[in-house]
């Protein structure tokens, strides 16, 4: 079974940098286990963290215009033919870990072919793997227009200051028809230990959940980030040590 965490926000919270952190914490916890990370944001910075350069997209199969690694192998279907040309662009960091770049999505309103078949062949895709994290635009709406697959937990980064704190209600309040009666709450991400108080009596005010503290570190942000993930995995709705 799949296990899926969606990773939402503003831009500049520091999502991509938690994806990053997520999958490392993962790959500690269950080194046999596959990891899917999409990257759902607009700006396409996820494949950048890892060492490499965004060159394929989903959307550059939507749109036709992908240049492909290989010659397209002769009488696919049409769906046959998407599933194949996703496994095209799919990126392999390590053994375990492969990433898929989507850019642009259509709207479900969209009643070209491609959209439900686009739909089916990363619904597939998903299956494969035993952890997906998708790093999102700011809620679960793009992230639901790419692909239609139940989210076991959302979390919602946001900074300390008020005005981010607010933001993240928001983010809330679009996301919930989407999270599929998930697990969704927020990360605190780059705290201040003059404004978590402030922060947290906020949160609570807006009735969200806080699974996750992260402070703001000067030096080894990567480890550090790390560890705090390490810390509050245990409340997510994801697999646990010990699990199957």
């Amino acid at each position: 079974m799949t296990n899926t965490l969606a990773i939402t926000g503003k831009s500049g919270s520091g999502k991509t940098t938690l994806v990053k952190a997520f999958c490392e914490v993962i790959k500690n916890k269950f080194p046999d286990k596959t990891i899917l990370l999409v990257d759902n944001d607009l700006t396409s910075q996820l494949l950048g963290r890892f060492g490499f350069k965004t060159r394929s997209t989903i959307y550059g199969i939507r749109s036709g215009k992908h240049e492909y690694k290989t010659g397209i192998p002769e009488g696919m279907s049409k769906q046959e033919y998407i599933e194949w040309a996703l496994e095209d662009i799919l990126v392999s960091v390590d053994e375990n870990v492969d990433i898929i770049v989507s850019w642009l999505v259509a709207s479900k309103d969209c009643r070209c072919p491609i959209t439900h078949q686009m739909n089916e062949a990363l619904v597939k895709l998903v299956d494969r793997y035993d952890f997906v994290i998708f790093d999102c635009e700011f809620d679960l709406k793009y992230l639901n227009q790419l692909v239609d697959y139940p989210i076991d937990t959302t979390l919602i980064v946001t900074n300390d200051d008020i005005e981010s704190v607010h933001l993240a209600s928001g983010v809330y309040e679009f996301s919930k028809k989407y999270a599929d009666n998930g697990q969704i709450g927020v990360v605190l991400n780059r705290v201040k230990k003059e404004n978590l108080n402030k922060a947290l009596e906020q949160l609570m005010s807006d009735e969200l959940d806080v699974l996750g503290i992260i402070e703001k570190f000067d030096e080894d942000i990567d480890s550090n980030i790390q560890n705090a993930v390490e810390n509050f995995y245990g409340r997510l709705n994801l697999l646990q040590d010990g699990g199957i």
